[in-house]
């Protein structure tokens, strides 16, 4: 089945199960007939002897068509509209007067421009979870919390990043916080598998690494990268390495300035139109190194469509020191 989602303020997109198709009225020169009961040559009577005129009344006709192109799935208004309402946790005064909007799967189905499947990713990527039927995203400082109370058992219970038992975080930490909130978590931060009957999680260092990051960063305008990247390997769990790469579409090392700095630039802060998006580069920084755009443009990219493509079309090449940068084709307000 197929089902067209939009707004009355949105472009028409029609989706299947799993995809998302921009449509276009095309013209054409051979004009469409609308016949009720018409027949093709292929279902007539190939006996030439019983061949008969058949009178067929013309319902209707049409010079156009709706013509679709597969086109990114629009989902950058799913997470604006779950940021209307993060959840602060089971204590928070604000849950409790309920003064906003909660979506369940099927709200989502009829304001997002995506296809079931593409919508049900994204919760997956953006870390939603399923708070009594809505969908939710934890607010930041308390998925920090969260985050905080499973990093302090495994250090204090000496367990191997690669193998956290799940019953023992839940007994351990359920006095704390509800049980499928540190479940989340471990979901949200690690890999779940099952050995012995027992069910355990592999943590992701590297997403780990980067929420610390972005906690460091988010208090601070501009931080001096030295310190930073110390502080940070130091705020990071026991046995966990930080690496400038793990914040790739999070934040940005501004090699011009003396001495260095990093600054928090969130790639979901930025417009989910290409042109926009490219404009919003810009008006950060005049030149980029393709390294440095790549995170910010990457998923901009159509199907089968690469980075140096979107760079052709939206920026200008130069030569700056020997390296090749990119600065916009159009002037920048």
């Amino acid at each position: 089945s197929l089902v067209i989602r939009g707004e009355k303020d949105e472009q028409a997109v029609l989706c299947s199960k799993d995809k998302t198709y921009d449509m276009k009225i095309a013209d054409t020169s051979n004009m469409l007939l609308f016949i009720p009961g018409c027949k093709t040559p292929e279902q007539l009577n190939a006996d030439q002897g019983s061949c008969n005129i058949i009178h067929s009344q013309i319902a209707g006709f049409s010079n156009n068509y709706w013509e679709l192109r597969r086109c990114r799935p629009k989902l950058k208004k799913l997470r604006k509209l779950l940021m209307e309402d993060p959840y602060e946790g089971p204590d928070s005064q604000k849950d409790q007067t309920l003064a906003f909007s909660k979506y369940t799967t099927e709200d989502l189905l009829s304001l997002i421009q995506a296809s079931e499947e593409e919508i049900l990713h994204q919760l997956q990527v953006i870390d939603a979870c399923k708070i009594e039927g809505h969908w939710r995203i934890l607010e930041f400082d308390y998925e920090m919390k969260l985050l905080n109370h499973v990093t302090q058992l495994i250090d204090s219970e000496s367990w191997s990043l690669n193998k956290v038992p799940l019953r023992t975080c839940l007994e351990e930490l359920g006095s704390l916080e509800p049980t499928e909130m540190i479940e989340h978590i471990l979901l949200s931060y690690g890999r779940k598998y099952i050995d012995d009957g027992e069910v355990y999680f592999e943590m992701h260092e590297d997403k780990i690494c980067r929420a610390i990051a972005q906690m460091l960063l988010q208090n601070a305008v501009k931080f001096n990268l030295s310190e930073f990247q110390e502080v940070w390997q130091q705020s990071v769990p026991e046995g966990m390495t930080t690496r400038l790469d793990q914040l790739k579409g999070l934040a940005l090392v501004d090699k011009s300035s003396r001495p260095e700095t990093i600054f928090l630039l969130k790639v979901e802060d930025l417009p989910e139109d290409n042109q926009e998006r490219f404009n919003s580069l810009f008006s950060i920084r005049e030149k980029w190194t393709e390294v440095d755009i790549t995170p910010y443009i990457q998923d901009l990219c159509a199907e089968k469509q690469t980075v140096g493509a979107l760079l052709t079309k939206y920026a200008r090449s130069s030569m700056q020191n020997g390296v090749k940068v990119y600065n916009s084709r159009r002037p920048i307000s």
